[in-house]
C-alpha cells in the first residue's frame, strides 16, 4: 500500500464520522505529540533490555505498534493539512542531513552537525 492510499483509508475514516472539523492543523501537530509521548511511555523506565525483552512479548509488541500507528497516522493527517506531501518532506529532509552529516565527519559521532 502506498502512502497516498493510506491516507485515503484515513480520510474516508475521518470523513465517515465527521471529525473534519477537529481535525485543524494546530490540533493534529498537538495529537501528534500527544500520540508519540504515549509512544514514549511504553519505554518508559526500561533498560535496553527490557525495551529487546518486551519486543519478544506479542501484547507488548503490539502496543508499540499501535502508538507507531496513532503517530505516523497523524503525521500523515498533519502532512495533508499543510498541503504536502510527507514521503516528499523526508526526501528532503535525508537531502539536507547529508549536507549537514557528511560521513567523513559523522561516522560513529553523535555530535549535531554545528559541531562537526
Amino acid at each position: 500500500m502506498t502512502t497516498n492510499e493510506l491516507l485515503k483509508q484515513i480520510l474516508d475514516f475521518r470523513d465517515a464520522r465527521e471529525w473534519e472539523q477537529f481535525h485543524t492543523l494546530r490540533n493534529l501537530i498537538v495529537s501528534t505529540s500527544i500520540e508519540a509521548g504515549e509512544l514514549l511511555e511504553t519505554i518508559q523506565w526500561k533498560s535496553d533490555s527490557d525495551i529487546e525483552s518486551l519486543l519478544l512479548d506479542p501484547v507488548k509488541s503490539r502496543n508499540i505498534r499501535h502508538e507507531c500507528a496513532d503517530v505516523f497516522i497523524y503525521l500523515l493527517l498533519v502532512a495533508h493539512t499543510a498541503g504536502f506531501d510527507l514521503a516528499d518532506a523526508a526526501v528532503e529532509k535525508l537531502r539536507l542531513n547529508a549536507e549537514r552529516y557528511p560521513v567523513d565527519k559523522a561516522r560513529g559521532s553523535s555530535s549535531k552537525y554545528t559541531d562537526l
